[in-house]
C-alpha cells in the first residue's frame, strides 16, 4: 500500500498568503520548531513542521486571528 504524498504534505505544512505572518512571526519562531519558506517576494508562505507541531501552530494562529485556509 502506497502513501498519498498530498495527504502527508497537508499534515506537515500550512500555506498562507504573503504578509500574513508579519505580526506573529517572532512568536511563531520562538514557540515552535518549524521552517518558514517565504520563497520570492510576493509568493505564498509555507510553514513546515511535524504533524504534531502543525496542529499546535494551527491553534496558535487561530488564537492570533490569522485566517487559515
Amino acid at each position: 500500500m502506497t502513501s498519498n504524498p498530498a495527504a502527508f504534505r497537508d499534515s506537515t505544512e500550512i500555506v498562507l498568503p504573503p504578509g500574513v505572518l508579519e505580526s506573529v512571526r517572532e512568536d511563531l519562531e520562538a514557540r515552535f520548531t518549524l521552517t518558514l519558506d517565504e520563497g520570492e517576494a510576493g509568493e505564498e508562505v509555507r510553514i513546515i513542521a511535524s504533524p504534531t507541531v502543525i496542529k499546535e501552530v494551527n491553534r496558535f494562529l487561530a488564537r492570533q486571528g490569522v485566517n487559515l485556509p
